[in-house]
Order: C-alpha cells, then sequence, then structure tokens
C-alpha cells in the first residue's frame, strides 16, 4: 500500500486561546484532503484546549517529551501525562531544540523510545546546519541523528514514527530546499532505513519535509516520490495551512 500523505503543523511558541481555537475552528470547518493524515502542535499549554476543539480526525502533538517517566524534573512533560490527556503524537528533537537548548543526538533518541514505549508516536526532526550543508555533511549529518535513534528503538517500532527531515538553514528563513535538494536527502533518508532497520521500513516509514514550507512551494515539493508529507511551521498559524494539508488534490 502507498504510505499515507502527512502533515504536521508546529505552531511553536505561538498563539493564545483565542487565536488557537480560531486556527482549530478554521481546520474543523475546512475541506481537508481525506487520504491525508494531519497533526498539529500548539504550547504545552494549549494542548487539552486543542484536543477538545479540534475534529477527532486531526490528531494533537506535544512538541517536546521528557526520557523520564516521573519524578523531580522541574518544567517536563511525561510521556503518561499525554497518554492521560488524550495527546498521542510528540515533536521531539527539533532543530530549535538541538541548537538553542543544546538537546544531543543520544537525549532525543532516549525521547523518542520513551514516548514509542508509551504508545505515542513520534515526528523525529533531524536535519543539518548551513555550515554542514556547505560542507557536504548533510548525509553523514542525518545518518549520525537516525543512528542514534537506531539503538534505542526496535525494528517494529519505527512504524509509529515519522521522520521530518528540516534543514535548519531553511527554517524560518523563507529558504526553501529544491525539490531536487529534498529528494536527495529524502531518498537517501529511505536507503538508510532499508539498509539500516528493515526493507519493510523502507517501505513504510513517512519521510516529511520541513522548511519554510507554504502554500506556494508545497504542490512541487509533494510531487517528489520520496517526500511523504510536510512539518510546517508559521504557514500553519495561517489559513494557507489548508492549502498545505490539500497540497495534492
Amino acid at each position: 500500500m502507498p504510505r499515507q500523505f502527512f502533515v504536521g503543523g508546529n505552531f511553536k511558541m505561538n498563539g493564545v486561546r483565542q487565536s488557537i481555537t480560531d486556527i482549530v475552528k478554521n481546520l474543523n470547518s475546512a475541506k481537508l484532503d481525506s487520504t491525508t493524515e494531519v497533526v498539529i502542535s500548539p504550547p504545552a499549554l494549549y494542548l487539552t484546549l486543542t484536543r477538545e476543539l479540534a475534529d477527532p480526525k486531526i490528531g494533537v502533538a506535544a512538541q517536546n517529551v521528557f526520557d523520564k517517566p516521573n519524578g523531580a524534573f522541574t518544567g517536563e512533560i511525561s510521556v503518561e501525562q499525554l497518554k492521560d490527556t488524550s495527546i498521542n503524537w510528540a515533536v521531539i528533537g527539533h532543530s530549535e531544540r538541538r541548537v538553542i537548548l543544546k538537546e544531543s543526538d543520544e537525549f532525543i533518541a532516549r525521547k523518542v523510545k520513551a514516548a514509542v514505549d508509551g504508545g505515542v508516536s513520534v515526528i523525529f526532526c533531524i536535519g543539518e546546519t548551513l555550515e554542514e550543508r556547505e560542507a557536504n555533511k548533510t548525509i553523514e549529518v542525518v545518518t549520525r541523528q537516525l543512528n542514534a535513534a537506531a539503538k534505542e528503538l526496535s525494528k517494529e517500532q519505527w512504524a509509529k514514527v515519522v521522520i521530518a527531515y528540516e534543514p535548519v538553514w531553511a527554517i524560518g528563513t523563507g529558504k526553501v530546499a529544491t525539490t531536487e535538494q529534498a529528494q536527495e536527502v529524502h531518498a537517501a533518508i529511505r536507503k538508510w532505513l532499508g539498509e539500516t532497520i528493515s526493507a519493510q521500513a523502507a517501505d513504510d516509514v513517512r519521510v516529511i519535509y520541513g522548511g519554510s514550507v507554504s502554500e506556494k512551494n508545497c504542490r512541487e515539493l509533494a510531487t517528489q516520490p520520496d517526500v511523504d508529507g510536510f512539518l510546517v511551521g508559521g504557514a500553519s498559524l495561517k489559513p494557507a495551512f489548508v492549502d498545505i494539508i490539500n497540497a495534492r488534490i
């Protein structure tokens, strides 16, 4: 079976009760591609509000989760707490946490494992900086990030993971990887899945693209054979997010 197209919306640290309510109501009333899986990720404070308001067919993701089940970890959220509030997805490894908060590949991999072990599906973000791109280290970097997760997950657990390739130099900059650049890296990730995890994982695991995705560039990107969807930042806060969800219609 073909992989189901997937579009995630990462609100980051944006929105208040009213604006998030408006975004969710707009999605509920819009005609969305029924063959596309949609997951939105509001700030933690509004997770339960979003889950209560959103149509059941729209998934809701936390923007982070901790790798320990409970305890003296001020400010963190556990997998159990997500499950308890019907939040079944988490965005893990976003470059803003890797770069700004200095989260290591190993720490991120442990969080991915904790989420999957606890029944929470993961949008697992990987990607290279501009310096790494210019040094021709893109594949080396994403492979290193993937290998860290491979040490933690069983082959079967990759079925609960969506890999989001997000070149750091394209996030929030207006710069977008060309369709050829995106496809090249996505194909390399799929090759890695086949060689490192399993042939089934290579066939089944969705690899989505993130980095200044908009209603203007999404349709061309969606035509690439190894681009299975998008992780959208700023554009997910706007009505045009519907156009990105419907990129293949």
